[in-house]
């Protein structure tokens, strides 16, 4: 969808800026995959010694990766792009711990996706927009990204602090409209299950079975499977 925002790519200019689209939604994927999994695995080599691969830190570092890039998709270098990958998968990572250390319960990760990494996309866009991108996009280059304003020698502030008002903005307005909603939700009683559907899982109380196989392997059961492999 980010190619597919130019509405059009009859000219040429706008063939560049969907292609460009393109390059840097696959590259600031691609960076946020990369940049989780692998710290995710140094990290945990350091806590226990072994090389774990997460792959669910690599999906939604990815995810995040995407939803960052999203914002700038269109004014960004494609280094930028790769930038802004790299720094998300870290983000999200950061944000999950912070999840659990809070006690936050937020299943899928969602927070950090697309809040953390949605933040920092906005962010990111004031800061790596580049003039040349901005011009064949939008038809102008007066306020550009705070790393190239101050290749310029003016350190114009003003794309960076739209971008920071619009994360404030969202950020109060989120809080107001949904804070009113979940404590209408509460008051009625409407807003979390029953304990006791809570306890046992709604996968077994609503749904009728267990979607996941929660028991966690040991090192005696990983070595039975190999050797029943290799026989």
């Amino acid at each position: 969808f980010n190619p597919g925002s130019t509405i059009t790519i009859a000219s040429e200019s706008q063939g560049d800026v969907a292609a460009l689209a393109a390059v840097n939604t696959t590259l600031g994927a691609g960076a946020g995959a990369l940049s989780a999994m692998f710290t995710k695995t140094f990290f945990e080599y350091k806590k226990s010694g072994e090389y774990i691969w997460d792959t669910t830190a690599t999906m939604n570092g990815c995810l995040t990766g995407l939803v960052a890039i999203t914002a700038g998709c269109a004014t960004v270098e494609p280094w930028a792009g790769f930038v802004i990958g790299i720094f998300s998968g870290w983000f999200y990572l950061a944000g999950s711990a912070l999840l659990i250390k809070l006690r936050i319960d937020d299943a899928v990760d969602a927070i950090p996706v697309h809040m953390i990494g949605g933040t920092w996309g906005v962010i990111s866009t004031g800061i790596f927009t580049a003039p040349r991108r901005l011009k064949e996009a939008f038809g102008m280059t007066k306020h550009v990204g705070w790393f190239y304003a101050w290749s310029r020698g003016s350190g114009d502030f003003t794309l960076l602090g739209v971008q920071l008002i619009s994360c404030i903005w969202i950020i109060g307005w989120t809080t107001v409209t949904m804070g009113i909603y979940v404590s209408v939700l509460n008051y009625f009683g409407m807003l979390r299950v029953d304990p006791y559907d809570e306890e046992i899982g709604m996968d077994i109380s609503v749904h009728g079975g267990s979607a996941y196989d929660l028991e966690t392997p040991t090192k005696t059961k990983i070595t039975k499977k190999k050797n029943e492999t290799s026989d």
